[in-house]
Formats: structure tokens, sequence, C-alpha cells
């Protein structure tokens, strides 16, 4: 197989075009979207293509065809009308303070007007801005393109904390408010970044943080809708098509077939959806460095700890448990972040939620953790946080054995490493939090386990509904369902004969795996498991 180049990094689409990186023809959406509204806003995770979209409506508005020669957008467009562009990138504002802000905004202003000139009269970043489009509007005789990429990156450090909150948005206000004042001069205006403020949806903003769109009211927020859902990251035909011969070679370097490869790969970065009719969408970020890297890794955590996220989850006190299946109405998470009650907002904009179904009768979305990728990302970062360990730790003292142990179906030795491993972890504040936050004790101990089997990047659920009632965890192995029930006050094999008496098993012994069905009983001082009990129901008992 010919040495692809992969566009990991790259942004530009021009580059992308003329150096034979590998392109994802994502230009008949382009020209959909140029043509869809004036005004347009768009929300999507940090690394999924918003800025390559930017550039690619640059390349588009200012009329550079020959880019585009080959593309899907070529029977769409007649014209190829040539517009003045500015198009501007704010991510180098992030934790920049309210001065650094402005030098940031005034340095990406002084770039245009060397263009178009300046008037030495425009004192703030605001007057610039609309001066900047005044004259290129006059200077040219054709209304411009306005292209914003990472509108938010100045407001995400502080829009929770408080700390210059006031001044930082005053900033922005006076920035963005001359936009609808130069409607007729502008051809398009699209605003991208990962968070939603106040004026973006119809909720009403509150006076001490919303107003930062407040004068640009006729904006069109199309992050939800589905024709659009596919724009940014990479589809699951694309997948199956544009990285064929990848798959296969990925496989052949891990010695797996090609449909083993791709599962694997679908398990890792897929489970996007961003409407209730989106395709499956894969992180784009960490699939291309997968196959540039011809291995699998977690590619989008490693390139920033999401440190400000499980802040605000500690904040809001959200359960990770909770988040493996929630049904909600739009209004709990497409919301603007700076009035959220909750985390939810914040984790779906962000991509740590994603819609995984839609009941059309009563209009509410399943929210899931997308994939693999993510669910160790939140355990990585939770981790340190309720065991005082960190996540390699946890891996070289501990999960190897575990694993083993587990996927043998040897019970016996893996709850002996887990109860030395419990017996060994400190009794933090995170612990004792998360302990008087529990409506059961038997509530902490299901979530000291959730984190350790999603630790090992095994499938874990709690408090599963069944006809019997909840079972406090069901754990997927390749081979095998584990079915617990776990009891502080009772013994073990009480445990067991309650997973029995209430058929909690059932419904996984038509899955054609082992189904082991454990009780666990717990030592409430020493906080570690003192005793257990299995039965296997199919393939006799082993361990």
């Amino acid at each position: 197989m010919e040495t692809r180049k992969y566009p990991i990094g790259i942004q530009t689409f021009s580059r992308i075009i003329h150096d034979g990186y590998v392109y994802i023809d994502k230009t008949d959406l382009v020209w959909q979207l140029a043509h869809y509204a004036t005004f347009v806003f768009m929300s999507r995770p940090r690394r999924f293509g918003k800025s390559l979209l930017t550039s690619t409506l640059e390349s588009y508005f200012k009329g550079e065809k020959e880019l585009f020669e080959g593309l899907k957008i070529m029977p769409l467009e007649q014209e190829w009308e040539q517009y003045p562009v500015i198009r501007l990138d704010l991510s180098g504002t992030k934790h920049a303070g309210v001065q650094g802000v402005k030098d940031e905004l005034n340095r990406l202003l002084k770039e245009y007007e060397r263009e178009f000139g300046r008037d030495l009269e425009e004192t703030t970043p605001g007057m610039r801005f609309a001066g900047l489009v005044n004259r290129a509007y006059e200077q040219s005789g054709k209304q411009v393109a306005v292209i914003i990429d990472e509108y938010d990156a100045p407001l995400l450090d502080v829009m929770h904390t408080g700390d210059n909150l006031s001044e930082m948005r005053e900033v922005m206000q006076e920035f963005y408010q001359r936009l609808k004042l130069q409607e007729s001069k502008i051809k398009f205006c699209f605003i991208t970044g990962i968070t939603k403020f106040s004026q973006l949806s119809s909720h009403t903003p509150t006076r001490t943080h919303g107003w930062t769109f407040s004068t640009i009211n006729n904006l069109k927020n199309i992050t939800m809708l589905p024709q659009f859902s596919a724009i940014c990251g990479i589809t699951e035909q694309e997948v199956k098509t544009v990285f064929a011969e990848d798959i296969k070679a990925m496989g052949k370097k891990m010695v797996i077939t090609a449909d083993e490869m791709f599962q694997k790969l679908k398990d890792r970065y897929d489970g996007y959806h961003f409407s209730e009719e989106s395709e499956d969408i894969y992180n784009p970020f960490s699939l291309l460095n997968a196959f540039c890297d011809k291995k699998l890794d977690n590619y989008w955590f490693a390139t920033g700890t999401p440190t400000f996220l499980i802040r605000q989850m500690q904040h809001f006190r959200t359960d990770i448990m909770s988040l493996d299946k929630l049904e909600v109405p739009s209004s709990a998470f497409d919301q603007p972040t700076e009035n959220m009650k909750s985390a939810l907002p914040l984790l779906y904009q962000s991509g740590y939620l994603t819609i995984k179904d839609y009941d059309r009768d009563i209009e509410a979305y399943t929210l899931s953790i997308p994939n693999q990728e993510v669910r160790i990302g939140y355990v990585k970062g939770l981790l340190p946080t309720f065991t005082g360990l960190d996540d390699a730790e946890v891996q070289m003292g501990f999960a190897a054995k575990f694993w083993r142990a587990l996927k043998q179906g040897d019970i016996e030795q893996a709850m002996s490493e887990m109860q030395s491993y419990l017996a060994g972890v400190p009794y933090v504040e995170g612990f004792k939090a998360k302990l008087s936050e529990a409506a059961t004790a038997e509530g902490f101990y299901e979530y000291t386990m959730y984190l350790i089997f999603s630790m090992l990047n095994v499938y874990v659920r709690t408090q599963v509904k069944c006809a019997g009632g909840r079972v406090d965890m069901v754990v997927w192995m390749p081979d095998t369902v584990y079915v617990f029930e776990l009891n502080v006050s009772g013994t073990a094999q009480e445990a067991l004969e309650q997973i029995d008496s209430k058929d909690y098993a059932l419904p996984y012994q038509s899955d054609g795996k082992r189904v082991v069905k454990v009780g666990v009983k717990f030592n409430a001082d020493t906080r570690v498991p003192e005793d257990w009990a299995h039965k296997c129901l199919t393939g006799g008992s082993f361990g």
C-alpha cells in the first residue's frame, strides 16, 4: 500500500489539497452551509475539524475554484464569485486575560488592515473590526464573508469562576456587537466554537451572564440540524470507503482480520451523533492518528487533560455512573453553558456525552458516553480524585492481574486481587464525599467498582433495570457476562441468592456467552470485599 499523508494538525484546506494529504470530501455540505443563512453558528467538540471547515469556507468565498476540482461541490457551484474574506481564529486568546485578549484581537485585525487600511480614530477592537468590514466592502464593491473560529476561547476559563468575567464579557460584547450593524455589507457570517452562550438558543439570558451575542439575534444555530450533522468528523461510511486499505494494513500489523480491526476502531473512536438523525461519526483526530501510528491509543485525551471538565463535574456533583444512559429533553443539554444548572450542557457540547437515541413521541433524547476512548478519559480524570492514585499506579499494580483473572473466569483470583487493591487505597476526601452522597452504602462500592472496570476498558452498567428489579452491576467481557450484587449488611451468599430469586441474570442467558452470578460482601469498616460467592449458569462452575 502506498504511504498516505494524514492531515494531523493540518487545518488549512489549500495545503491539504496542494500537498496531497488525505481529504474527506465535505464540500457538498460546505456549499449547502454557505447558502443556508447569512448569520450562522455551529458548535462542535475540540479537534473535530472546525478549523478545517472555516478554512474551506474561506477558500470557497475567495473563489479559489482550482482547489475544488474533482470535489462534490463542482456540480453545485456555477458562479465562483470572489468576495473579500475576514477570517479570525481566536484560539490564541485562551488563558490570555483581559488585556491579552485585547492584544490578540488587535494583532489579528492588524493583518487585514495591511490589505484594507485603518482609520486611526478606530480605537477599540470592535471599532477596528467594523472599519475593516466597511473598507473591504467599499474597496471591492462586494459584500464581505466573516468567519470566526473558536469564538468562545476567551470565555471558557472565566465563565464559571467569576474571575474577570464582567471585564472579559464587555470586551467580547464590544467586539461582536457591530456585526449586526454591518448586516447589509456581509455576504456570510459563520461563527464556531465548542460551547454555546446566550442568544444562541431560545433560553432567556441571565442578567449576569448573557448578552455575549445580545445584538446578533439573527444567528441561525445549525448545531443540531440533521443535514449538517456530518459536516465535521468522519462518518462510518467514509471510514469503510476512504480508509478500507488503511484498516487492512492496520489489522495486518496487529495480526487480526480487517473486520476485527474495523470493530476495534469503531468501539474506540465511533459513537458520536449530533442530531436525532445523525450518521455514526468518528473522532477524526483520534482516527487519523491511529491510522498514522497503526495502533490504538487515546489520542484525543492525550492532547489536553479535561481538568476544567472534571472541575465542573465535581462542582455539580456529577455521578459518572448516571452518564451511561440519560433520557432528557433537549432543554437539559442544548442550552447556554453560562446558564447551566448541571454539567450536562458542557459535557454534551464538549463531546463527553453524545446523542444515542431520540423518542419522537415524548421528544426525549438518550445521551451516553460516546465510546471507549472517552470512557477511559473520564476515569483517568476521576480516579485520582476518588482514590488518591493515578491510572499508572492502577494499571501497573492491579489492572493486569485482575483483567487476566476475569478473562480466564477465575473469580477467586480476581476478587482476591480487588481485595488487596482496595485495602491499599487511601481513604481520601473524595471517597468520604462520595460515600456521603450515596443513597446506600452499596452505592459507594458500586461507584468504586465502576471506576475499576471502566479503567480496564470493560463495558459496565450499574443499577440495571430488569423484571425483578435493579441489579447492582452488569459487566460485559468478550466471552462472559458477570452479574454482580453487592452487600454490606448481609452476606455474600445472600447477595447471590438475591440474583437467583429475582432473575437478575435471566436477560443475558440468550447472548451466547457464559453468564456468571457474583455476590460480594463488603466490610463497612475496611471498605474492602471480605467474602464472595459465585455461580456459572453455562458451562459449569470455574475459578
